[in-house]
């Protein structure tokens, strides 16, 4: 994936760039790994109904949001051939083994997200991606009973991109040479908080989609979420800079 540039240690800005040219090419393998299903409902109520549980479809939803980024691929990879064996890789460098030393005891819970922010840490240990979680599956419950309004669906759909963003940018780690891709894929995390808040307030607000209690309850959580992946992304720049 580096093969067009030279050995310079990327910024966030030219991660985006990147990543920019690598979304406009991931069409066809998006198709490969989740078709249009017959009927036109949007992937992820398909996904509730296949799955046990709101948090089973976040986090099927996210899985397969990382199978559609082609940077976790080589480039020499056929994008019509999808290879398992890259994913188990990265799933087994993301999240911490059950038997791993840092595992042990209770003594993993009472670490801080400066522990999740090494290459030591899991993504389940950092606490803006377990609150996109929660978030995202309290918003799909509500939203499944509300289909078709297309408003709706599209708080969904921004909601369940944040933690997959999130996970997106935590994949890179935290060496100083991908921390700008880190940092670049988090900030679409931020930017889909932002268009999530834009959909509650500006199409929601006022409908009987939903109770008083219940959007203050979302714009509350959503508020939240995006001021700490703000402070999440600062922490990285800041990492950034410091091995510059």
């Amino acid at each position: 994936m580096f093969n067009n540039y030279d050995d310079e240690i990327w910024d966030e800005h030219q991660w985006e760039a990147h990543l920019n040219e690598i979304e406009k090419q991931n069409t066809r393998l998006q198709k490969f790994i989740a078709p249009e299903s017959p009927d036109r409902s949007p992937r992820w109520l398909n996904l509730v109904k296949e799955s046990d549980s709101a948090f089973d479809a976040v986090d099927a939803f996210i899985e397969e949001e990382l199978r559609f980024d082609d940077s976790y691929f080589s480039d020499e990879s056929d994008d019509d051939d999808f290879d398992d064996s890259l994913w188990e890789e990265w799933e087994e460098d993301l999240f911490l083994d059950e038997e791993d030393d840092f595992d042990a005891g209770e003594e993993w819970k009472e670490l801080s997200d400066d522990f999740a922010l090494t290459n030591n840490g899991s993504i389940e240990m950092l606490s803006t991606y377990n609150q996109s979680r929660k978030l995202a599956a309290a918003i799909l419950q509500w939203a499944e009973a509300t289909y078709p309004h297309q408003a709706c669906s599209n708080l969904v759909e921004k909601a369940l991109h944040i933690g997959a963003k999130i996970a997106g940018g935590y994949s890179f780690g935290f060496e100083h040479e991908f921390l700008g891709g880190n940092i670049a894929y988090t900030k679409r995390a931020l930017y889909c908080a932002n268009d999530a808040l834009t959909i509650l307030q500006r199409d929601l607000k006022d409908t009987d989609l939903l109770t008083r209690k219940t959007y203050r309850h979302f714009h509350e959580q959503i508020f939240e979420l995006r001021n700490d992946i703000g402070i999440y992304i600062q922490e990285l720049r800041e990492a950034f800079y410091d091995g510059v």
